[in-house]
């Protein structure tokens, strides 16, 4: 009973967090500037902060434990939930890194997430399934135990078929974009509804991957990709034995009707516009070849209000990925990861409800004109509610950059942001160190802490609010240099650190740990003085009230 009580609580829980924030890009090898493979995550899961899981081993016959509750927030950096079930545990794990979803281990092997939607029909209820086995879990697993993308499928697939696809996200299913220094594979899973049980011998699970090609780029915005299966390309296609037969036994595939099996139509269902959105985004700036998707480019702050007329294209015009049209690095990841839409009909900051006429008649946009309305604004105002890319109330978000030539413990990178992409920064974090400075292990939601990184940059994104057209602009004074100078500076630290870990892993690591604290400090010093620059130019008192 105690399981099934904190389930439902959970669940409550994270009813609050509407799964239609979480936005995976991927970037395959031959598709980047510096020859890495990048794999990105922006999350709403409750848990920000970010801690090392160290490497263990353990003695023959040992079990690890399952947990529930991964994702939240409201306990100590460590405690993951509540047991749930075990499954016999490997002889030794690998270190990674991880936060509401773990992300990144020691051998620049990352996984990035993204919830997607699923038929009513196949969702599970906490009070009677037998299903134990979520996507974080799964994912945590995979990081301890595997080096390559390919096997962290294997494994995740294996778990779900045998201990059964647990939906925590409002019960929905998810997504996974997995990647190491070679390849990128995307992996997607579906529930099977309640009546499953381990010892019916059928999979806990319906679920499909696919590889990424070298020399191609893909987003996955809380909706499923993968389209057409082809089972005997085992180089290319991986699925549960149960992938076509649970569509053809419930009555959505008939395959004698002659048309294709499309996992992508079969599985989930028509998309919402907060996920064609941003597929249209992704692919209108990256790709030359799509010709059937619609423009909704304008700067005319009345278009995003009219669109009964604006075309809706079929979700089949979006690949599955797509050679991009010049190659793409970090930097573009993150500039898509703060987008706000500018400059097309979704465009919240270029509402007709920020502008006024002034003496002479003209129309002028509005000084607190902000591309994040609250929902109070927003229902004063009559603005939209449509979704941005980056979120106001996102909790955190990542970069994953995998750099083969290199020792993994300064090839991997994990570019970490928290709160808000668009106001926050981004700070590298090697996969070699052994510590996390401390305010990014701090966060209570409910009290403020001048300790914690996120309540840093917090403040900021709510004093920007003040006059944020301009104070924007002081944020990005301060804000974008320190972030220039962590990619100017690279180079250096990649040969400092490869020459101290050859002659000495521990020197090397060590180095790699103050490298990265100390640059953690630095960005949470910058917020914390930012703040104070923000009320003296635009306290209430200087704004006429």
């Amino acid at each position: 009973m105690r399981r099934y009580i904190s389930i439902i609580i959970a669940v409550v829980t994270l009813n609050c967090q509407i799964a239609d924030a979480c936005t995976v890009i991927a970037i395959g090898k031959k598709a980047s500037k510096d020859g890495s493979v990048i794999i990105s995550h922006t999350d709403a899961g409750p848990d920000c902060r970010i801690h090392v899981v160290p490497g263990r081993t353990f003695k023959k016959g040992s079990m690890a434990n399952v947990y529930w509750g991964m994702v939240d927030l409201g306990r100590s950096v460590g405690d993951y939930g509540e047991v749930i079930g075990q499954i016999p545990q490997v002889k030794r794990t690998y270190t990674y890194f991880q936060s509401a979803y773990p992300q990144m281990n020691e051998h620049q092997l990352a996984i990035g997430e993204s919830t997607l939607s699923q038929r009513e029909e196949l969702k599970v209820s906490g009070t009677d399934c037998k299903q134990i086995m979520t996507i974080e879990q799964a994912q945590a697993f995979a990081l301890q135990r595997c080096t390559r993308a390919k096997d962290a499928v294997k494994i995740i697939a294996s778990l779900m078929d045998k201990y059964g696809f647990l939906p925590s996200c409002i019960g929905e299913s998810e997504s996974l974009v997995i990647g190491d220094t070679d390849e990128i594979w995307v992996f997607e899973v579906f529930s099977v509804g309640n009546n499953w049980a381990p010892e019916s011998g059928k999979p806990g699970a319906i679920w499909a991957a696919q590889r990424v090609a070298d020399d191609q780029v893909l987003i996955i915005p809380n909706h499923s990709i993968i389209k057409q299966i082809n089972i005997n390309d085992k180089d290319n296609f991986m699925a549960s034995s149960n992938y076509m037969q649970e569509a053809i036994d419930r009555g959505w595939y008939n395959p004698d009707s002659g048309k294709p099996f499309i996992w992508q139509e079969v599985y989930s269902p028509i998309p919402h516009e907060w996920s064609t959105s941003r597929f249209w985004l992704f692919y209108s700036q990256v790709s030359s070849e799509l010709k059937d998707i619609p423009n909704r480019e304008t700067t005319n702050p009345f278009a995003g209000d009219d669109q009964y007329t604006q075309a809706i294209e079929p979700l089949s015009v979006y690949p599955f990925s797509v050679k991009p049209k010049q190659k793409m690095g970090v930097k573009d990841v993150m500039a898509f990861q703060r987008s706000t839409f500018t400059g097309t009909i979704y465009d919240k900051e270029n509402a007709p409800a920020w502008y006024y006429p002034d003496n002479k008649g003209k129309l002028v946009k509005s000084a607190i004109a902000t591309p994040f309305p609250t929902k109070e604004m927003r229902q004063v105002m009559k603005i939209n509610s449509r979704r941005n890319v980056a979120r106001a109330r996102g909790e955190y978000g990542m970069i994953a950059q995998l750099r083969g030539w290199l020792p993994d413990e300064v090839g991997g990178i994990y570019w970490y942001y928290t709160d808000n992409a668009y106001t926050s920064a981004y700070t590298p974090i090697y996969a070699g160190v052994t510590e996390i400075e401390n305010s990014f292990k701090t966060y209570n939601k409910e009290v403020f802490d001048n300790n914690s990184y996120r309540w840093c940059v917090d403040f900021v994104d709510n004093l920007l609010y003040l006059r944020w057209q301009d104070a924007v602009k002081d944020l990005h004074e301060v804000r974008d240099p320190l972030e220039n100078s962590f990619f100017t500076e690279q180079s250096e630290i990649d040969k400092r650190a490869t020459e101290l870990l050859r002659r000495d892993k521990k020197r090397g690591k060590q180095y790699l740990t103050k490298i990265t604290t100390d640059r953690m400090k630095r960005t949470r010093d910058m917020f914390e003085q930012l703040r104070y620059t923000l009320i003296g130019k635009y306290t209430n008192n200087k704004q006429g009230i």
